[in-house]
């Protein structure tokens, strides 16, 4: 209990000395060395935390808002806005804008663009130029290549315009270009 009051007291006294956001700890987005939403440049170690990373971002669960990047890297999982970078979640990965990079984890979903590698048990995305890696595999639009179980791209055609495009769902192996 000692160790717990002293880690909040010093979280309490850092507070005011956040000017450089060049460090973040944080327990919950509400106790933590920078406030909540707030930008770090540097190194950002969570229990839970939410704030605008760019650089490493360790932790149990991980929420960003606005333009981030770097490496994030949570146990359980963690939501983006707009991510430059890789992000690894243990069970999850959310992001609602978009994603340059490497999004993993068991489930993945993306309500906006990737542009890169999403793998994992489960990928879902919205628009996709790259790679899904998965047992199942779902776009709506893709150019690049879906290798799974269950392939799924919506905007594709049954066969229509093969070569370029394969189908609408496939095993294995789906494509779109």
């Amino acid at each position: 209990m000692k160790k717990i009051i002293s880690l909040l007291s010093i979280l309490a006294v850092a507070q005011g000395a956040h000017a450089a956001a060049g460090f973040q700890a944080s327990l919950t987005p509400e106790i933590a060395v920078v406030e909540q939403g707030a930008a770090v440049k540097g190194v950002a170690l969570n229990i839970w935390g939410d704030n605008q990373v760019r650089g490493l971002d360790l932790g149990f669960v991980n929420q960003q808002s606005g333009d981030s990047a770097g490496f994030t890297w949570s146990f359980l999982g963690g939501t983006v806005e707009n991510y430059k970078g890789v992000i690894w979640g243990g069970f999850f990965t959310r992001s609602t804008g978009d994603v340059v990079g490497w999004q993993a984890a068991m489930i993945n979903v993306n309500s906006g663009t990737l542009k890169g590698i999403q793998s994992g048990w489960v990928n879902v995305a919205q628009d996709v130029t790259g790679v899904q890696l998965g047992l199942i595999n779902y776009t709506k639009n893709l150019n690049g290549v879906q290798i799974g179980l269950a392939n799924i791209v919506e905007s594709n055609e049954w066969f229509t315009e093969f070569p370029s495009e394969l189908a609408k769902g496939f095993p294995f192996v789906n494509w779109s270009f």
